[in-house]
C-alpha cells in the first residue's frame, strides 16, 4: 500500500475515536464526573506524547531554536483562531454539560455557533493527524504512542463535546455529521501533509511537528483541562499525572 494512503488511513484511524466517543454519548448516559475524568486522563496522554515524542524528535532533527519557533508560532496560532472561534460560540465546545453559563450556546441562543461549534472541533484534531502522517516520512512508521496519545484523547474530546450538543439541542444529524466529517478531514490532513511535505529537509519537518505540538499544547489547556477540573476539580492533576503516566510507559516500552 502507498505510503501515502497509509498516511490517510492512520489519520482516520485517530479521527474515528471521535465518532466512537460521540456514539457512547449519545447513546449511554454517562456521569459527567466520568466525561471530566477521561477528558483528564486524555490530556496527560497527549501532553506526555507532546514531550517525548513530538518535541524531542522536532529538537534533535531540526535543533532547539527552530524547535522553539515552530512551538511558539503553533501555540500562537491556535490561540488566534480559538479566540475567533470563541467569539462566535465555539468557546465551550468541549463541555459535556447544559446548564450554567460555561455550556454550548444553542443555534437560538446564538445564532452560527453550530458552524463555529464544528469549525472549532475541526481545528482540534487537525494538528494530531498531520503529527500521524508525518511519522511516515523518509520511510519511518507511525509511532505508536503518538497513536495511543490520539486515539486515547479523541474518545473523551468526542464524549465530552457530543454531550454537550446533545444536552443543548443539536441533533443526531449535526452531531454525526461533525465527528464524520472531522474523521474524513483528520484522514485528509495526514495523508496532505505527507505528501505536501514528502520531499522536504528533515528541518522543515522538525519545525512543522513542533509547531503542532504547540497547537496540541496550547488546546489541551484551552478546552480540555477546563472540562476536566470543572468536574474532577481537586482531582483533576492526579488523573492527569496517570495519563501521562500510561503513556510514558507506552513510549518507554516501545523504544
Amino acid at each position: 500500500m502507498p505510503e501515502v494512503v497509509q498516511a490517510g488511513l492512520w489519520g482516520l484511524l485517530g479521527g474515528a475515536a471521535l465518532v466512537l466517543g460521540a456514539l457512547v454519548a449519545w447513546f449511554v448516559r454517562v456521569p459527567r464526573v466520568v466525561i471530566a475524568s477521561v477528558v483528564a486522563f486524555g490530556s496527560g496522554v497527549l501532553i506526555s506524547a507532546v514531550a517525548f515524542d513530538l518535541m524531542a524528535e522536532a529538537a534533535e532533527t531540526g535543533g532547539l531554536g527552530p524547535t522553539a519557533v515552530g512551538f511558539l508560532g503553533g501555540a500562537a496560532a491556535y490561540l488566534a483562531a480559538n479566540a475567533a472561534l470563541a467569539r462566535r460560540g465555539a468557546r465551550h465546545r468541549k463541555r459535556s454539560g447544559g446548564e450554567g453559563p460555561e455550556q454550548q450556546p444553542s443555534e437560538e441562543e446564538q445564532g452560527g455557533s453550530g458552524a463555529a461549534i464544528a469549525t472549532g472541533a475541526l481545528l482540534d484534531g487537525v494538528p494530531e493527524s498531520v503529527v500521524l502522517g508525518l511519522g511516515l516520512l523518509g520511510g519511518g512508521s507511525v509511532s505508536a504512542p503518538v497513536l495511543a496519545a490520539v486515539f486515547i484523547s479523541n474518545v473523551p474530546e468526542g464524549l465530552s463535546s457530543a454531550a454537550g450538543m446533545k444536552a443543548n439541542g443539536r441533533s443526531a444529524g449535526y452531531v454525526f455529521g461533525v465527528w464524520g466529517g472531522i474523521a474524513v478531514a483528520s484522514g485528509l490532513s495526514a495523508l496532505v501533509g505527507y505528501a505536501a511535505l514528502g520531499s522536504a529537509p528533515p528541518e522543515v519537518v522538525a519545525v512543522i511537528t513542533a509547531v503542532a505540538a504547540g497547537a496540541i499544547l496550547t488546546m489541551i489547556a484551552d478546552t480540555m483541562i477546563p472540562e476536566a477540573f470543572e468536574r474532577t476539580r481537586t482531582w483533576t492533576g492526579l488523573i492527569t499525572t496517570l495519563g501521562f503516566l500510561v503513556a510514558f510507559a507506552i513510549e518507554r516500552l516501545g523504544a
